[in-house]
């Protein structure tokens, strides 16, 4: 069952070819995806990141629009910033968007994107997760999942914690709109590009993005390892508004198995048969809250 509305993205390509991502990059197609939405009156704000290295520099740069890279833990503040001197300058059009991972979102970047989402800076600020230091040698961050292989947690020393539920964090804020993606549902998220850019205040977009070099999967899988993420139940795709309205927009009409997922990627070799019972019971904790939130959101506008 899917919920989202049916979109199309610009033939445009304001991605250029020959960029520095690796093959298979599901970071790679967020990006071009995204500046077909936003066009060329954006200015996008890096951290420290595999998308540091892939947008280039002048004159190598691979995206035709702005783009302002920045220290690692500064994005959140940098583009709200901007955002204030556009407005000072009488521009209420440009977009501002934080493109920026999972370390400079879920960790190393947490204390300035929650000081703006506190603020509803008017920014858009876009995870690409792809579940680890990736650009540096594929440490673990906390975005890295329950059982996962990395530098910092070799075998058998797999991570023993569950991954941080950013999304729960920044709709805690109560910013107007947060949202889950995959490259492999983009009509859902192109739909989201355009719903987060016309709404005023802090908007939030989490996207999981396959590493097939971090995650040691075939460079073919990347698409189908995003659509596994949400077929199994791994990554549901929501949107919560004002840190309370749940719409879940995709529910698969039956989970596949979890395996599916998993086997395909080498980071994930050393789970025994109790760690699979491990992430098969959060994902069904996951489902029951959200099912339940969402029913709540349903009886409350019907009444």
């Amino acid at each position: 069952m899917i919920e989202t509305p049916v979109g199309s993205f610009t033939s445009e390509e304001l991605m250029l070819s020959g960029h520095n991502a690796c093959p298979g990059c599901g970071a790679a197609l967020v990006v071009r995806y995204l500046v077909k939405e936003v066009g060329q009156k954006a200015l996008i704000v890096i951290p420290a990141s595999c998308w540091s290295i892939i947008s280039g520099v002048v004159p190598l740069r691979c995206l035709e629009t702005t783009v302002l890279h920045c220290p690692f833990p500064a994005a959140a503040a940098v583009g709200a910033g901007l955002k204030k001197g556009l407005y000072a300058l009488g521009d209420k059009k440009t977009q501002v968007i934080v493109l920026a991972g999972d370390g400079g979102t879920f960790d190393i970047g947490l204390q300035g994107l929650s000081g703006a989402a506190e603020r509803n800076e008017d920014i858009l600020f876009i995870c690409y997760d792809n579940e680890a230091y990736m650009n540096t040698g594929m440490q673990k961050s906390s975005a890295t999942p329950y059982g996962s292989l990395s530098t910092t947690t070799p075998a058998p020393r797999i991570k023993s914690n569950p991954k941080k539920d950013i999304l729960k964090i920044i709709a805690s804020h109560r910013i107007p709109y947060a949202a889950t993606a995959t490259i492999a549902f983009p009509e859902d998220m192109g739909y989201k590009f355009r719903r987060a850019m016309e709404i005023e205040g802090f908007r939030f977009l989490h996207i999981l993005t396959p590493c097939p070099q971090g995650w040691g999967s075939p460079v073919e899988k990347t698409v189908e390892l995003s659509r596994s993420a949400v077929l199994t139940g791994i990554f549901p795709l929501l949107e919560v508004e004002n840190g309370r309205s749940y719409t879940l927009n995709y529910v698969p009409d039956n989970f596949i198995p979890v395996q599916e997922y998993l086997k395909p990627q080498k980071r994930f070799s050393f789970l025994k048969e109790e760690d699979l019972q491990v992430v098969e019971n959060e994902i069904a904790s996951t489902w029951e809250e959200l099912l339940l939130q969402a029913e709540r959101n349903k009886a409350a506008s019907e009444s």
